[in-house]
């Protein structure tokens, strides 16, 4: 005897086997699973003497990413002595931000952690 429905009144139950029960739940429960959508967060790296070109591909990765609608985390990192011109990696960062804002929402602002500048975009919802 299996408990169906124990949240009805009077609670139902069945008289089955118990394991093909179990078997059927666990199958509809992977069938959802299934359908369900995960978003996964990508992640770009930049550094803050980066080329035209090379900025310009990492911004177009960053595009196909939030089209696909995953998450994007731009990190920057320093290296050496350029923690001493943080500025540099501040205006880079700010640059990606503005080519980015008509396709992406800012989901975590600019923040510094050790050697690292970072943010993470969104996929604009339409």
């Amino acid at each position: 005897m299996v408990e169906v429905a124990p949240s009805a009144q009077p609670p139902v139950c069945r008289i089955m086997d118990f394991s093909k029960y179990k078997y059927e739940q666990e199958k509809k429960e992977r069938q959802s699973k299934k359908h369900q959508t995960q978003i996964k967060i990508k992640e770009i790296r930049l550094k803050p003497h980066i080329d035209k070109h090379d900025y310009d591909v990492k911004l177009k990765q960053a595009h196909a990413f939030l089209e696909k609608g995953n998450k994007v985390k731009v990190n920057l990192f320093f290296r050496g002595r350029e923690i001493t011109h943080q500025e540099f990696g501040q205006q880079l960062m700010e640059r990606f931000i503005q080519d980015s804002q008509n396709n992406a929402v800012i989901e975590m602002p600019l923040m510094r952690q050790g050697r690292v500048l970072s943010f993470v975009l969104g996929p604009q919802h339409k």
